[in-house]
């Protein structure tokens, strides 16, 4: 197998992620859960406890935990990375706006719509800063902001946001 070809521990630390993101999308929860674990822990091994690489590994996990419907198990990974991203990164970073969705994804699950807008609209702010106008990110940033809008019935907001993300 792949993995066990891996020259050293940072592509077996990819391999892992890699094969973890393949599990998820493939609804394979528990395996995806494994094999982020697994790059996690060659990653605190090798890695300062700061370095982003970390915090993509939390992120992954969270991640999952999401689209399982743990989502006292997603905030809580998604917040440990972001609070390495916070250390790490200087403050425009473009993965900064990723977290900040992240979180408010979580959010937005639990049914907390204004802790899901409070994070959502962070991640805009800074998309808005770092990315053209134009830019699908941006767009699909507007489009779950609407989508909350349009969960808390005020549909004024929920088009405003929306027509924002087709224009």
């Amino acid at each position: 197998m792949l993995l066990n070809d891996a020259s050293d521990d940072t592509d077996k630390a990819y391999c892992c992620n890699q094969l973890g993101s393949i599990k998820d999308s493939n609804g394979e929860y528990s395996k995806a859960l494994e094999f982020h674990e697994k790059s996690l822990k060659i990653k605190e091994t090798a890695l300062p406890p700061n370095h982003p690489d970390l915090a993509t590994s939390y992120s992954n996990i969270g991640l999952v935990y999401n689209n399982m419907g743990d989502y006292s198990k997603a905030l809580e990974f998604c917040e440990k990375s972001h609070k390495i991203l916070e250390i790490a990164l200087p403050p425009k970073h473009p993965n900064l706006a990723a977290s900040y969705n992240n979180i408010g994804a979580v959010y937005n699950h639990m049914g907390d719509y204004l802790k899901a807008l409070e994070f959502y609209e962070k991640s805009i702010k800074s998309k808005e800063i770092a990315l053209p106008p134009n830019h699908p990110n941006l767009a699909m940033s507007y489009w779950h902001f609407g989508s909350v809008y349009e969960k808390m019935v005020d549909n004024r907001k929920a088009l405003s946001s929306l027509e924002k993300a087709l224009s």
